[in-house]
């Protein structure tokens, strides 16, 4: 498992990496979800590939999360500035207007949006997992009915 969560929490400028690496991990996931071999296999594998992938979810879930505390520290101290170093007094309607305009915060935005996007693909690969032990569930009652020579 990484730590990406870590290498993000000293140094924001990691996170491309950290995409690159879950999306590389996104595409190694075919033979994972796919329906095929000794269904005796396949079950006993299953908890390993789910508890592997949902701690990938959980540590996208954590980076997202520090991003978005990273956002509220920028915005709060944007906000404070605006306030304080402004020539006339302002709203703080207009303030908020100014600060989401600031690019430190639109490029929070953005790293918050590749993360989700990211973390999303993972929701999805949570739930073709949950839809595969579905079935492997289905194959052994089939088993059990007497089918024993079944293969996936």
């Amino acid at each position: 498992m990484s730590t990406w969560f870590i290498q993000i929490q000293k140094d924001l400028s990691k996170i491309p990496d950290c995409i690159d690496y879950y999306n590389n991990e996104l595409e190694n996931v075919g033979l994972e979800v796919s329906m095929k071999g000794n269904v005796e296999k396949t079950s006993r594998e299953m908890p390993g590939i789910v508890a592997y992938r949902f701690n990938q979810l959980q540590e996208l879930e954590g980076i997202l999360e520090h991003l978005n505390i990273e956002m509220r520290r920028e915005r709060g101290r944007l906000f404070r500035k605006y306030l304080e170093h402004y020539e006339r007094a302002l709203s703080s309607r207009d303030v908020d207007k100014y600060v989401d305009g600031e690019q430190s915060v639109l490029d929070l935005q953005g790293l918050i949006n590749e993360i989700a996007f990211v973390r999303n693909k993972y929701h999805g690969l949570m739930k073709a997992l949950e839809a595969k032990q579905f079935q492997i569930n289905n194959v052994i009652k089939l088993r059990v009915a007497g089918l024993e020579d079944i293969t996936l």
